[in-house]
């Protein structure tokens, strides 16, 4: 009976394993050069990517992996109807040797993108920007520079487009954004609980009486045919009657704006913040900032200096830098002469309101002891 043999070509399989080793080569090493210059960047993240400071900050809630966005490695992100105040601080940071999303490479592919942890929602000119600026000095502190307004104007385009806008994060880093106009927006207290009921919310206000002459002077600059102050507080100058519809006055009702937010979120998570302590004392306000937000108190006394051209704190110059960092040529505007009559009635008008917020919040801004409307912020 005669033997069956077989034979193969191993010469031929050689040959085809060559090639698709070869092939296979080509595709690692197009992988890893896509992956270093940052367009791989849009891959689902691994499943062993570290917890996120939200399960540490608020363990109740935990963290839920998801896919992870693409980031296009821009210095300054562009934000529709972005405000040009902020587009130029940060390209004057970016000058003075400041990283826009604070110590870390904004090109790099560590970390993940989450959900603010706080988010400070107002007011508008009552020294927000100067907050975020302060904030930004932490390393632990990691905050979108433009104001997103995604739960004012930009609902519609979906969490995952406002997570998409949030910086990358490492663990034990909290990310944060500023929006002044929150706090005057009806819908935004239940979009945030929506997003999360665990959100801390921080509010920078301000005498407002003052606050309505700094809204006013900042409109007038960018539109030099205003009418006067006075003409537009007063539906009645006879009467004294004072106009609530004007956006400069009712922002500074700030007790009926909060009792909006506390219909969803409990009084210690929000923090109110003093305007007028952040030029008088910057770093005493940044020890709560900093306490409230569960954050060991890196940023003191030691990273300010008093700016006497511009009446309010600096920033000493970072490492690295020839000049310290200071709010740009749009902060600490010299404000118009108003006639005192004018202020003492929109005083008048404000005090009730003011009494309502400090029995609220359990705080005394001591507003009504106020006898001008010349602050710099």
């Amino acid at each position: 009976m005669g033997c069956w043999t077989t034979s193969f070509d191993f010469g031929h399989l050689k040959a085809h394993s060559k090639v698709s080793v070869f092939f296979t080569m080509i595709l690692i090493f197009t992988y890893l050069f896509y992956c270093l210059t940052g367009y791989c960047d849009s891959m689902p993240s691994p499943l062993y990517v570290h917890q996120s400071v939200r399960s540490k900050l608020f363990p109740k809630e935990g963290k839920k992996l998801q896919p992870d966005a693409h980031w296009n490695g821009s210095i300054v992100r562009k934000l529709p109807d972005q405000d040009a105040t902020d587009v130029e601080d940060e390209k004057r940071q970016r000058g003075l040797g400041y990283d826009t999303y604070n110590n870390l490479s904004v090109s790099n592919n560590f970390g993940t993108k989450e959900f603010p942890q706080a988010i400070i929602i107002g007011v508008k000119k009552g020294g927000t920007r100067a907050l975020l600026e302060f904030l930004r000095v932490h390393p632990d502190v990691r905050a979108v520079g433009a104001e997103p307004h995604f739960f004012d104007r930009f609902y519609e385009k979906g969490l995952q487009w406002y997570r998409n806008l949030m910086p990358r994060t490492l663990d034990g880093q909290i990310t944060m954004e500023k929006t002044p106009s929150y706090f005057i927006t009806r819908e935004a207290p239940s979009r945030v609980f929506s997003m999360s009921r665990s959100t801390k919310l921080i509010v920078v206000v301000r005498d407002p009486v003052t606050r309505a002459v700094s809204d006013y002077t900042q409109t007038l600059t960018k539109n030099p045919g205003l009418p006067s102050f006075q003409n537009l507080v007063f539906k009645n100058s006879t009467t004294g009657l004072i106009d609530t519809s004007w956006s400069a006055v009712r922002i500074g009702i700030y007790a009926k704006h909060l009792e909006n937010w506390l219909r969803y979120f409990p009084l210690a998570q929000l923090l109110f913040v003093s305007g007028e302590k952040l030029v008088t004392d910057p770093a005493g306000e940044m020890g709560r900032v900093q306490d409230f937000l569960g954050l060991k108190r890196v940023v003191t006394n030691k990273h300010f200096y008093f700016n006497q051209t511009k009446g309010f704190p600096c920033l000493k110059k970072p490492e690295g830098s020839s000049r310290p960092r200071c709010l740009g040529k749009t902060k600490g505007r010299p404000h118009p002469h108003i006639p005192p009559e004018v202020l003492h009635r929109l005083r008048d008008f404000y005090r009730p309101f003011n009494m309502k917020f400090y029995q609220m919040t359990g705080q005394d801004f001591g507003w009504d002891k106020r006898v001008t409307a010349q602050d710099p912020l």
